[in-house]
């Protein structure tokens, strides 16, 4: 398991066009499904006149949560292929959305497939391509005097500090990278007992 993804910074734009259909294609940084409803809801109400409002999303650092929507266009000619895109540049926490304007000449399933394709390859082609570090959250509680001891511990392995109360109980939550998160809850439960 590695624990680095790669996603893209910020939105980008396609285009395609074909025999006077033109596709529009947009790929965005998300993070949560009601992220990618209300950016949906937002280019539909936009794009009211379109005939087709199709996309794909793949969230997650282990590329689990995935959909594919092909809005009224024959079944997988236009999901798949946005999807297919997402899959083979390896990126995640991302959503491509491809709005079709039709010109009037049928494409077929083949050029169906051929523009939907080529419109989100044009989007993550004008995207920034960035790999990020897969954090984890180790939340550790404990009594005040042990404070100076935990913070050498975060500062030696170098955690970012989300959050922190400090009372007769104190509380810390740090993000550190996937792969030593382990490592640090072990280092911090052995103050416990030092």
């Amino acid at each position: 398991m590695t624990d680095e993804l790669k996603t893209i910074e910020a939105t980008s734009e396609g285009f395609y066009s074909e025999k006077r259909s033109k596709f529009l294609a947009f790929a965005h940084h998300v993070e949560t499904v009601d992220e990618i409803k209300e950016l949906l809801a937002g280019y539909r109400k936009k794009y009211y006149d379109a005939r087709h409002v199709c996309y794909a999303y793949m969230l997650g650092a282990e590329r689990k949560d995935f959909r594919a929507n092909d809005d009224g266009e024959p079944s997988s000619t236009a999901g798949k292929p946005i999807l297919g895109q997402i899959n083979s540049n390896e990126l995640t926490d991302v959503l491509i959305v491809v709005v079709r304007y039709y010109g009037g000449v049928n494409l077929g399933t083949s050029g169906l497939i051929v523009a939907y394709r080529e419109a989100s390859a044009d989007a993550i082609a004008h995207a920034t391509v960035v790999s990020r570090q897969v954090e984890e959250r180790v939340v550790f509680d404990f009594p005040y005097v042990m404070m100076n001891d935990v913070m050498r511990v975060v500062k030696e392995m170098q955690p970012r500090i989300v959050g922190q109360t400090y009372d007769n109980t104190c509380q810390i939550v740090l993000s550190i990278r996937k792969s030593e998160a382990e490592q640090l809850r072990d280092r911090l439960k052995k103050l416990s007992f030092a």
